[in-house]
């Protein structure tokens, strides 16, 4: 009946009554667990910032309930003394229940007795009869009466049936540490001078000066000594008296190399007798063995801006560490390997400024020329135990604005004073000679950029200059030499003009990197550019005889001292390529991957003037030392019974006949 009746809907009297619209429309309300009644206007002292400042993080916490209470551990002695309580107090409740219903049954068989003895007509003798019989029936009963049932253990409830968990974040406290100094002691000191004082002043410095001139000359010099050993005579220096360690040093040096040959004998074994037999089977094609690896922990983020090999000693080469990216300037080093110790440089010359450029004087060997990224040139005397160099320009003895790229020796002037020449990104080709004790420098001509004049105040002409990347004087003609700009442009110059250039080539679209004459052939040189390509040309030809695209800006590029038509070159991609044009004209021979990491480019390569290895450096700072294979450096072979022509006539010739195949359809037209 319940079910079948409607249920009515019950509404309060004050309801609002809303429409379809209203009761959709949804209300957005956001918890926080934010303490509304926190107070946030609370001020401290900072003793940090000396001042009051507002607390920004108060506790948040509302307790509304809390109660103290105690824990008992049930192995401890309280534990066991409440729980043999609790067990005694248990056992005394059911022995008073049970004696309780005893006493009502005796209560209840005394009144049917007294019922029992009233007057019903009954004999007394029946009555002691069942008096006895009962008697009889109870005394067994009060015999086997059973033992009273044991109380089970009472479990403590729990009053309050609940678990609280709560967890806050640390909240790390403001430290504040300081220390106290004492000013640093200070004296007033005034005194009148005059010129007598001056005076005084300057004779007693100079008599300090001689005073340690005399010292030097009353040290113990050198005494040569000759000795006769089997009919021939030998002098040698003994020193008088000198430092222990100087004495060992030359003993420890030869140990070293001792220990660094073992340490890298496989290698050596590979560059003295190793010959790549699989250059049968690949045509002609060749490969470049990596044989050793120069580093130095100081110049890992210094880029190789220059490789040179010393004239006199074969396995000595200088390598100049700066920077290429003008936004990442800073210092810049110098050090001399030898292959005999790869491990460790021979010398190392620190400075301010980073290393652009750098050559070995072919008749001092011991003199190195070094341009900076500042402008300035400098000269290294190897045979000095100096960290500074024994000549260097500044800005008062005409150094370059602008980074020096390339510097070059020239053979010694009239008076027998060593003079190199250095361009730079300021257009200016400057001539250095060391006179005594200074570099005195000479402007041999200015680069002038051709359409770029500028119209200064008052109508004149402000010509602007080219800027200079590279250059290289011709092996024969003293006079001839080549200079490659940022334009693309290649002017040939003689030192006899200072204003008016011989002849310009529009070579590259971009800067020129490196430009080279043939060791062999008094009129080919090859350029390379960052425009992807290398160009051999004939000085006499404006157009290149040969162009080469090689997919990526060419870094450096170089002939090789054995074979007039062997060159090779490196990509800013990491890789070297040889080429052969006596064997092809088209393709290089050897195509190989130098640098493994990435974003590392290679920067420059040499040919060792005797040995067939090259070397090549990197971003990095590392230079690989390579040994061609025998395609890579194969010589002519001569008929049978005739014996193989060698010397710079033949490889002279061998060019010309190249040459002459590309130069033949021109004089046809």
């Amino acid at each position: 009946e319940d079910r079948s009746t409607a249920r009515a809907l019950v509404k309060s009297p004050d309801q609002l009554e809303l429409t379809e619209a209203e009761l959709k429309q949804e209300f957005t309300r956001t918890l926080t667990g934010d303490n509304p009644h926190t107070p946030k206007n609370i001020v401290r002292y900072s003793f940090k910032e000396q001042a009051y400042k507002l607390v920004d993080c108060m506790d948040q916490t509302a307790i509304h309930f809390t109660l103290n209470g105690n824990l008992v551990p049930k192995d401890s002695d309280e534990g066991r003394r409440q729980s043999i309580k609790l067990s005694t107090e248990a056992e005394k409740a059911p022995v008073e229940e049970e004696k309780a219903p005893v006493e009502a049954s005796a209560e209840t068989s005394e009144e049917a007795e007294i019922k029992d003895e009233e007057p019903t007509g009954d004999t007394e003798g029946e009555g002691e009869a069942e008096k006895a019989e009962t008697a009889e029936v109870a005394e067994p009963a009060e015999a086997e009466e059973p033992p009273p049932p044991k109380a089970p253990e009472k479990k403590l409830a729990n009053q309050f049936n609940f678990i609280e968990r709560s967890s806050t974040t640390p909240y790390n406290p403001l430290r504040e540490r300081g220390c106290q100094t004492d000013p640093a002691p200070y004296q007033n000191f005034s005194a009148n001078v005059n010129q007598w004082d001056i005076y005084d002043a300057y004779v007693e410095e100079l008599q300090k000066m001689e005073k340690a001139k005399e010292k030097e000359k009353s040290k113990p010099q050198t005494v040569k000594k000759e000795e006769k050993r089997g009919g021939r005579k030998f002098s040698y220096v003994e020193p008088q008296h000198g430092d222990s360690i100087s004495k060992v040093a030359k003993a420890a040096k030869i140990a070293e190399r001792m220990v660094t040959l073992n340490t890298f004998d496989d290698i050596a074994q590979d560059f003295k007798y190793f010959e790549d037999a699989s250059d049968e089977f690949r045509g002609q094609e060749g490969t470049l063995l990596p044989l050793w690896k120069f580093q130095y922990d100081k110049t890992k983020k210094l880029a190789v801006t220059a490789i040179s090999w010393n004239p006199k000693y074969k396995d000595l080469f200088a390598a100049g560490y700066g920077s290429y990216d003008f936004m990442k300037q800073g210092h810049g080093m110098v050090l001399l390997y030898t292959l005999k110790n790869p491990s460790f440089p021979e010398y190392a010359f620190s400075s301010e400024s980073g290393v652009m450029c750098l050559d070995f004087n072919s008749e001092h060997p011991h003199l190195l020329a070094v341009g900076f990224y500042d402008g300035n040139v400098a000269i290294y005397n190897l045979k000095k135990a100096a960290s500074q160099p024994s000549y260097k320009s500044g800005a008062k003895s005409g150094k370059h604005t602008e980074p020096v790229w390339q510097v070059k020796w020239q053979k010694d002037d009239i008076d027998n004073n060593s003079n190199f020449f250095s361009v730079s990104s300021d257009g200016r080709i400057v001539s250095w000679t060391l006179v005594k004790n200074e570099l005195v420098h000479m402007d041999v001509i200015k680069l002038s950029a051709e359409g770029t004049a500028m119209q200064g105040p008052e109508g004149l002409q402000l010509q602007t200059l080219g800027c200079g990347t590279s250059f290289d004087f011709h092996k024969k003609i003293d006079y001839l030499f080549l200079i490659g700009t940022e334009e693309g442009k290649i002017y040939k110059c003689s030192k006899s003009y200072s204003s008016q250039f011989l002849d310009v080539f529009d070579a590259h679209h971009m800067a020129v990197d490196s430009i080279s004459w043939n060791p062999f052939h008094l009129k080919v040189f090859i350029s390379c550019s960052s425009d992807w390509t290398v160009k051999i040309w004939d000085h006499t030809i404006k157009t290149p005889m040969f162009v080469y695209d090689l997919g990526n800006a060419v870094g450096d590029v170089a002939w090789s001292p054995y074979s007039s038509t062997v060159f090779a070159a490196v990509t800013i991609d990491g890789k070297a390529h040889v080429f052969d044009l006596n064997i092809n004209k088209r393709e290089a021979l050897c195509t190989q991957l130098v640098v493994t990491r990435k974003k590392n480019k290679t920067t420059h390569i040499q040919f060792n003037p005797v040995y067939p290895i090259v070397i090549v450096g990197d971003e990095r700072g590392l230079i690989t030392c390579l040994k061609l294979s025998p395609n890579l450096r194969k010589m002519p072979k001569g008929k049978k019974g005739q014996e193989v022509k060698k010397g710079p006539e033949v490889e002279m010739a061998k060019l010309e006949k190249l040459l002459s195949l590309v130069r033949e359809p021109e004089s046809k037209k």
